[in-house]
Protein backbone atom coordinates (compact mmCIF):
# COMPACT_ATOMS: atom_id res chain seq x y z
CA UNK A 1 0.00 0.00 0.00
CA UNK A 2 1.38 3.55 -0.61
CA UNK A 3 1.46 6.41 1.39
CA UNK A 4 2.26 9.53 -0.96
CA UNK A 5 1.64 8.26 -4.75
CA UNK A 6 5.25 8.01 -6.68
CA UNK A 7 8.34 10.45 -6.99
CA UNK A 8 10.18 9.54 -9.89
CA UNK A 9 14.66 9.92 -9.04
CA UNK A 10 16.47 11.40 -11.69
CA UNK A 11 19.95 10.79 -11.71
CA UNK A 12 22.83 13.05 -12.02
CA UNK A 13 26.48 13.65 -11.92
CA UNK A 14 26.72 15.99 -9.73
CA UNK A 15 24.02 18.58 -11.47
CA UNK A 16 21.41 17.69 -9.47
CA UNK A 17 20.83 21.11 -8.27
CA UNK A 18 21.27 22.81 -11.32
CA UNK A 19 18.72 20.39 -13.01
CA UNK A 20 16.38 20.94 -10.08
CA UNK A 21 16.72 24.95 -10.73
CA UNK A 22 16.36 24.58 -14.30
CA UNK A 23 12.57 22.47 -14.50
CA UNK A 24 11.59 24.54 -11.50
CA UNK A 25 12.00 27.74 -13.73
CA UNK A 26 10.65 26.41 -16.70
CA UNK A 27 7.16 24.90 -15.47
CA UNK A 28 4.28 26.21 -13.66
CA UNK A 29 3.41 24.63 -10.13
CA UNK A 30 6.45 24.11 -9.54
CA UNK A 31 9.06 24.26 -6.55
CA UNK A 32 12.59 23.38 -4.95
CA UNK A 33 12.06 20.93 -1.29
CA UNK A 34 14.37 19.27 0.47
CA UNK A 35 18.12 19.38 -0.22
CA UNK A 36 20.15 16.87 1.43
CA UNK A 37 23.84 17.63 1.60
CA UNK A 38 26.30 15.16 2.04
CA UNK A 39 27.54 14.97 5.60
CA UNK A 40 31.24 14.03 6.85
CA UNK A 41 30.10 10.74 6.64
CA UNK A 42 30.07 10.97 2.71
CA UNK A 43 29.82 9.04 0.42
CA UNK A 44 31.02 12.24 -1.05
CA UNK A 45 32.21 15.29 -0.12
CA UNK A 46 30.47 17.06 2.92
CA UNK A 47 28.34 20.30 2.34
CA UNK A 48 27.91 18.88 -1.38
CA UNK A 49 24.30 18.21 -2.86
CA UNK A 50 23.31 14.28 -2.61
CA UNK A 51 19.93 14.83 -3.53
CA UNK A 52 17.44 18.11 -4.34
CA UNK A 53 13.72 17.10 -3.82
CA UNK A 54 11.23 19.51 -6.80
CA UNK A 55 7.76 19.45 -8.13
CA UNK A 56 7.93 20.14 -11.75
CA UNK A 57 4.32 21.08 -13.24
CA UNK A 58 2.93 19.55 -10.00
CA UNK A 59 4.58 16.10 -10.50
CA UNK A 60 7.29 14.84 -7.59
CA UNK A 61 10.79 14.75 -8.47
CA UNK A 62 14.01 13.97 -6.55
CA UNK A 63 17.36 14.78 -7.99
CA UNK A 64 19.98 12.54 -7.09
CA UNK A 65 23.78 13.09 -7.22
CA UNK A 66 24.53 9.37 -8.17
CA UNK A 67 28.15 10.05 -10.28
CA UNK A 68 28.77 8.76 -13.50
CA UNK A 69 27.40 5.43 -13.46
CA UNK A 70 24.04 5.57 -15.27
CA UNK A 71 23.43 8.17 -17.62
CA UNK A 72 19.30 9.01 -19.75
CA UNK A 73 18.66 7.44 -22.67
CA UNK A 74 15.05 7.77 -24.81
CA UNK A 75 13.84 4.70 -23.30
CA UNK A 76 12.29 7.27 -20.72
CA UNK A 77 10.90 10.45 -21.47
CA UNK A 78 8.61 13.44 -20.44
CA UNK A 79 6.00 14.21 -23.03
CA UNK A 80 5.10 17.89 -22.66
CA UNK A 81 1.48 18.32 -24.19
CA UNK A 82 1.39 21.77 -25.54
CA UNK A 83 -2.07 23.70 -26.36
CA UNK A 84 -0.27 25.79 -29.10
CA UNK A 85 2.09 26.35 -31.12
CA UNK A 86 3.51 29.07 -29.23
CA UNK A 87 3.90 26.36 -26.13
CA UNK A 88 5.62 23.95 -28.29
CA UNK A 89 8.14 26.96 -29.27
CA UNK A 90 8.38 27.72 -25.68
CA UNK A 91 9.44 24.53 -24.54
CA UNK A 92 11.36 23.71 -27.01
CA UNK A 93 13.36 26.76 -26.94
CA UNK A 94 13.74 26.98 -23.54
CA UNK A 95 14.90 22.74 -23.03
CA UNK A 96 17.34 22.61 -26.03
CA UNK A 97 19.15 25.90 -24.61
CA UNK A 98 22.26 25.56 -23.05
CA UNK A 99 23.50 22.62 -24.96
CA UNK A 100 20.72 20.63 -25.33
CA UNK A 101 20.13 18.47 -28.55
CA UNK A 102 17.32 18.87 -31.30
CA UNK A 103 15.60 15.17 -31.85
CA UNK A 104 13.07 13.77 -34.30
CA UNK A 105 9.57 13.96 -34.63
CA UNK A 106 9.23 16.88 -31.81
CA UNK A 107 11.81 14.42 -29.43
CA UNK A 108 14.60 16.55 -28.14
CA UNK A 109 17.02 16.14 -25.13
CA UNK A 110 17.92 18.94 -22.68
CA UNK A 111 21.17 19.58 -21.77
CA UNK A 112 21.28 17.26 -18.87
CA UNK A 113 20.75 14.32 -21.61
CA UNK A 114 16.87 14.03 -20.34
CA UNK A 115 14.57 13.41 -23.40
CA UNK A 116 11.56 15.15 -23.95
CA UNK A 117 8.69 14.79 -26.32
CA UNK A 118 7.14 18.20 -26.98
CA UNK A 119 3.92 17.55 -28.75
CA UNK A 120 0.89 19.67 -29.66
CA UNK A 121 -2.56 18.69 -28.44
CA UNK A 122 -3.84 18.86 -31.83
CA UNK A 123 -1.02 16.01 -33.34
CA UNK A 124 -2.69 13.83 -30.96
CA UNK A 125 -5.95 14.33 -32.47
CA UNK A 126 -5.32 14.13 -36.29
CA UNK A 127 -2.91 10.80 -35.98
CA UNK A 128 -6.00 9.28 -34.12
CA UNK A 129 -8.54 10.30 -36.76
CA UNK A 130 -10.74 7.23 -37.79
CA UNK A 131 -10.06 8.81 -41.43
CA UNK A 132 -6.81 6.91 -41.68
CA UNK A 133 -5.89 8.84 -45.03
CA UNK A 134 -5.88 12.11 -42.95
CA UNK A 135 -4.30 10.51 -40.03
CA UNK A 136 -1.68 9.17 -42.21
CA UNK A 137 -0.55 12.15 -43.54
CA UNK A 138 -0.41 13.53 -40.65
CA UNK A 139 2.25 10.56 -39.41
CA UNK A 140 4.04 11.31 -42.17
CA UNK A 141 4.48 14.97 -41.50
CA UNK A 142 5.60 14.55 -38.29
CA UNK A 143 7.78 12.07 -39.25
CA UNK A 144 9.64 14.35 -41.28
CA UNK A 145 10.15 17.29 -38.69
CA UNK A 146 11.99 18.04 -35.67
CA UNK A 147 10.19 20.93 -33.77
CA UNK A 148 6.98 20.58 -34.43
CA UNK A 149 4.99 22.63 -36.48
CA UNK A 150 1.51 22.74 -36.43
CA UNK A 151 0.42 24.75 -39.23
CA UNK A 152 2.45 22.01 -41.71
CA UNK A 153 0.97 19.36 -39.76
CA UNK A 154 -2.95 20.67 -40.40
CA UNK A 155 -1.99 21.20 -44.10
CA UNK A 156 -0.68 17.43 -44.30
CA UNK A 157 -3.48 16.65 -42.72
CA UNK A 158 -5.97 18.49 -44.72
CA UNK A 159 -4.14 16.64 -48.14
CA UNK A 160 -2.83 20.52 -49.24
Amino acid sequence: MTTGGFTTCLWFDGRAEEAANFYVSLFEDSGIGRILRHTEAGPGPAGTVLTVEFTANGQKFVALNGGPEFTFNEAVSFQIDCADQAEVDHYWDRLVEGGGEHGPCGWLKDRFGVSWQVTPARLIEMINDPDTEKAGRAMKAMMSMGKLDIAELEKAYAGE
